[in-house]
């Protein structure tokens, strides 16, 4: 029984010699049974220092039921693995200790997955130990302090030692305390997985901060609740420079707060933004806190500032009182814009300089559609042309087909009935008498009669893509029956044996080419046999949308330099006196199967038989009448 688990099992006797062994050990171990057997449990021990350690560990096993121990052991091979014994003693009727028990896995998998993520939490530790700028600390489910970070002492000046084991409400003001912030604060991050606010808080010396808090549940994998991370930003600063921002855009108000099309700025004499309204967030991407005192060059592709065209646009509106332009500009997520631009020069009363206004209008949507128009109407010319050609040489085309067609027809065929019949005349004029020219007569005739199965082939092999579809859906079975009684003659001569197995299936398609695709495949397949019985397996499976068609069978087979060439117009392996054909019939297969939307491939080896695959596309094929 031992031997169908996946755990070695070893069974030691009272001086740790191994007595017996299951089939896993040897799959964990690599030794051979025979190896194993006999030898002492040390065999598999990392390190000599090791034999201590089962000496020591065979005696707590005596004073245990049993004893569970965890380390490396090696493989016959010579590599490691980390390995899980579960040891038990096994005494006689006395209770004399007559062996051990031991049942081995190989769980270094576990181990390095263990070892993994120990690394990543360390990394993780030293990460967040490391940011400064930041408050990052842990809480656990009731609240309290677990962890801190060099961002926590910088931000509020508390070392680890003072404040952790401490509840995180120390943070809190007065007014919060009593209307219970931190409860509610914790409570909102249990039920919906985080917290969010800005808000004031307090530093260990009495003195407040605006902070940016985000308060997140931390879940184990058992979807229990372990405990809080918290991450606090001081944006004291912050707020001061949005009280400053808001004190200077109070004059301009009036003007552009409500103008959302176009972006209206200022630049203080140096180029430096100094306001921002909402069409300029709008149409830049920037919010003004991320714009506000940055160069406006910034809005400008590296080529434009290498060539100093900021500057220069500043030096033109100084010297002429205004620059316009249109030009490519930058938004924050680096996409590029279509821009018309008036920068204006401002000057106080006493005419001294005090800036610049820049009011800027995204013209990309309209520049797109007056390219489109003149791409589309440049495209619908070419088109035309284009089109135009094609149909010149589509007639060109069919012209040559019927014409060839009709020769094919009548005047190829009409000489091979006359030389037939004269050959016909000539073979009865002569008797049983001459026999040289009676071989010569029937070597004629036989020529004759393939010259005329080559021309209808090609015929057949041309007119496929010309022919009208007739799309219907059908028993496959009917199907595949029509084709076997048309080869009902060449099947009782050659004794062959064909099963068919459709499942009951139905299909899509036009059942004359259907018939006549796989009329070929089995006429193939019992052609093929090199004088054994043929034996034919004809398949239909559909899946996906598609009908998935098999013709098998005991052949000769092909080496695979063949399984494309076969396809090919006249493409012959054999020599027609073995095998007859035409060399078309393949090729008509091919076709058929492209005008259903499907294709067909061989898989065989010499000797072994092959087996014919193809498919139809069964979904969205209309039951009309089509023409190629």
């Amino acid at each position: 029984m031992s031997d169908t688990l996946a755990d070695a099992v070893l069974i030691l006797d009272h001086t740790g010699m191994i007595v017996y062994c299951n089939n896993a050990a040897v799959t964990v171990t690599g030794y051979e049974k025979a190896e194993l057997t006999g030898s002492p449990y040390d065999l598999l021990s990392s390190e000599k220092m090791d034999l201590f350690r089962n000496s020591y560990e065979f005696g707590l096993i005596s004073k245990n039921k049993k004893f569970v121990n965890e380390s490396w052991k090696v493989r016959k091979d010579g590599t490691t693995f980390w390995a899980e014994a579960t040891m038990a003693a096994i005494r006689d009727e006395n209770g004399r200790i007559a062996g051990y028990s031991c049942i081995l896995r190989d769980s270094s998998e576990r181990k390095a997955a263990e070892m993994r993520l120990r690394q990543q939490e360390e990394q993780y530790r030293l990460l967040v130990e490391g940011v400064k700028d930041y408050s990052i600390f842990m809480l656990d489910p009731e609240g309290y302090i677990r962890s801190w970070n060099d961002g926590g002492r910088n931000l509020t000046g508390y070392a680890p030692n003072e404040i952790i084991g401490k509840h995180f409400s120390v943070f809190y003001t007065a007014p919060d305390l009593a209307k219970l912030k931190p409860e509610i604060e914790l409570q909102t991050a249990r039920l919906n997985g985080r917290y969010e606010e800005e808000g004031w808080r307090l530093r260990k010396n009495g003195s407040m901060y605006w902070a940016s808090i985000v308060l997140t549940a931390m879940l184990n994998q058992n979807n229990e609740l372990i405990g809080f991370s918290k991450v606090t930003r001081d944006l004291t600063e912050r707020l001061k420079e949005e009280e400053l921002l808001r004190q200077s855009e109070e004059k301009y108000r009036a003007l552009v707060e409500q103008v959302t099309d176009y972006a209206i700025f200022m630049l203080d004499e140096r180029g430096k933004i100094v306001s921002w309204n909402e069409g300029a967030r709008r149409i830049k991407g920037y919010t003004a806190s991320e714009i506000i005192g940055k160069y406006f060059s910034i809005f400008y592709p590296q080529e434009e500032i290498i060539k100093g065209k900021p500057n220069l646009e500043l030096t033109i509106a100084k010297r002429d009182g205004m620059y316009e332009e249109e030009g490519w500009r930058l938004r924050k997520d680096g996409t590029r814009f279509w821009a018309s631009v008036v920068i204006t020069a401002v000057y106080n009363i006493e005419k001294t300089l005090i800036g610049f206004s820049k009011v800027t209008r995204d013209l990309t949507e309209r520049k797109i559609a007056e390219q489109e128009i003149r791409e589309t109407s440049d495209k619908y010319r070419q088109m035309a042309q284009q089109l135009e050609q094609i149909n010149k040489e589509l007639s060109a085309t069919n012209y040559e087909l019927e014409q060839f067609n009709s020769v094919v027809s009548h005047d190829l065929q009409e000489p091979l009935r006359t030389i037939k019949s004269f050959l016909y005349l000539l073979d009865k004029k002569l008797g049983d008498s001459q026999d040289d020219l009676k071989l010569y007569v029937t070597k004629s005739t036989n020529a004759a009669d393939r010259m005329k199965d080559l021309i209808g082939a090609l015929l057949s092999y041309s007119q496929i893509n010309m022919v009208e579809m007739k799309i219907t859906e059908m028993p496959a079975g009917e199907v595949i029956q029509r084709a076997l009684n048309n080869l009902k003659g060449a099947i009782d001569a050659a004794g062959a044996e064909i099963v068919v197995d459709t499942a009951g299936e139905t299909v899509q398609g036009d059942e004359i080419q259907l018939v006549q695709l796989i009329q070929n495949l089995v006429s193939n397949a019992i052609k093929f046999t090199d004088g054994q019985k043929p034996q034919v397996t004809i398949r239909l499976r559909t899946t996906e949308g598609h009908a998935l068609f098999s013709v098998s069978d005991n052949g000769i087979g092909l080496d695979p330099e063949s399984k494309e060439k076969i396809f090919e117009v006249f493409r012959r392996l054999h020599h027609a006196v073995s095998y007859p054909g035409t060399g078309i019939g393949l090729a008509i297969c091919k076709k058929v199967v492209e005008r259903h939307k499907g294709t067909i491939w061989v898989e065989s080896e010499p000797g072994t038989g092959s087996t014919f695959y193809f498919t139809l596309w069964q979904q969205g094929l209309p039951t009309v009448h089509i023409h190629a």
